[in-house]
């Protein structure tokens, strides 16, 4: 016997692109890209496929709303540890946590691998300021010396790219290593201390 079908509801049309994204990125982060079609939107949500197409056009138009929503909310969260470095004496390590959050729970991680491997690489531009604002907010915390410019852009290098590769390997490494969850934040909050601080003088 077939699952009962999901009443329809009246809803705003800012209410039903909401949740169409919404049910959108669940079906990125639990499926993959293949998943996050119109259809598959349109039955989640309990949406019929014409009214899916109606408010994002095509499957393309739904992809690049999708996008642009976890564009922006990758920008709050970086936003968010900028704030957090500027009043927060144990920021360093808080920052590795939300940034790690937002690539992993947050879907960035996979959100980027899709931007990357269909060559929508204009998405990023949206990103510039923030990390511009991240590199300034590290800054802030980093010792002046003759190499700190090149050691702030470093650590900032560093927590993006464990925690992009962290969300999509991270969970399988570990376990093939025998390793906890946070193992990897773990250690990069453990060389945060080592970027951050001046070499010794010879």
């Amino acid at each position: 016997m077939s699952a009962p079908r999901t009443k329809r509801r009246k809803r705003s049309a800012a209410e039903a692109r909401e949740e169409a994204l919404a049910a959108a990125r669940v079906l990125l982060l639990e499926q993959g890209p293949a998943a996050v079609t119109l259809a598959n939107v349109g039955r989640a949500i309990a949406m019929s496929h014409p009214n899916v197409i109606h408010h994002f056009g095509s499957s393309a138009g739904l992809h690049t709303a999708l996008m642009e929503a976890m564009i922006r909310d990758l920008a709050d969260a970086l936003g968010d540890a900028v704030g957090a470095l500027h009043v927060d004496a144990e920021a360093p390590t808080r920052l590795v946590d939300r940034v790690f959050d937002a690539f992993g729970a947050g879907g960035a991680g996979q959100l980027a691998a899709w931007l990357v491997l269909a060559r929508e690489l204009d998405h990023f531009d949206s990103l510039d300021q923030a990390v511009a604002d991240l590199v300034a907010a590290v800054r802030a915390r980093v010792p002046d010396s003759p190499d700190s410019e090149s050691r702030i852009r470093n650590i900032v290098l560093l927590i993006a790219v464990c925690a992009f590769g962290d969300a999509l390997i991270g969970p399988h490494l570990r376990r093939m290593l025998g390793q906890e969850a946070s193992a990897t934040r773990e250690l990069v909050a453990q060389l945060l201390p080592l970027l951050i601080a001046p070499p010794p003088r010879g």
